[in-house]
């Protein structure tokens, strides 16, 4: 009986861990220039804004962080604590200037306060993440 209930736990987990294994590592070399990162949003007192964020990101980023930034094999978890302890404008600077080493594009062509709205949007998906 024993050995059931272990076969049975490592049928339920394994899947688990793969699901896990397969959300491509973040580049931690990856850094906004301290004048970059020291930028504030000038959208952030303005949570009316916020939906546009939502909409880009479902049509610029979904394909490869996922509907809820979890990552994929594409690109990495965007909740992560490391990726959500950045500033605004060291996120506003990874969007714009994108990382090809790691296969993130650039989305300089996004007007500035539409790339603001993204970086919106990744701070109301880790709010909204229900504790993941």
């Amino acid at each position: 009986m024993r050995a059931l209930s272990l076969l049975l736990s490592l049928l339920f987990a394994v899947p688990l861990l793969a699901q896990d294994s397969r959300v491509r590592e973040r580049d931690a070399t990856w850094l906004a220039p301290p004048e970059d990162a020291a930028k504030p949003n000038p959208l952030g007192g303005r949570p009316d804004t916020a939906a546009g964020g939502r909409k880009l990101f479902q049509q610029r980023c979904a394909s490869c962080h996922g509907d809820d930034g979890h990552g994929s094999t594409k690109a990495p978890d965007l909740l992560q604590p490391d990726v959500q302890s950045q500033t605004d404008g060291a996120l506003f600077w990874k969007i714009s200037g994108g990382n090809t080493h790691a296969g993130m594009p650039a989305f300089s062509y996004l007007p500035p306060p539409q790339r603001w709205q993204l970086v919106m949007h990744l701070r109301a998906l880790k709010n909204s993440d229900g504790g993941r």
